[in-house]
């Protein structure tokens, strides 16, 4: 499955971030979710 195909799949699933929350802003959805599948695909542990 594509990248763009897989983020498809996710992207709906996922809350969005309030613009008033208070502390640091997180990390960008789409580069933790690769980052997360590049560690379950590489059996990193």
């Amino acid at each position: 499955m594509a990248g763009d195909d897989l983020w498809a799949l996710f992207a709906p699933q996922l809350l969005s971030w309030p613009e008033n929350a208070p502390g640091p802003r997180p990390v960008p959805d789409r580069p933790c979710l690769q980052s997360i599948l590049y560690v379950l695909r590489n059996d990193i542990t």
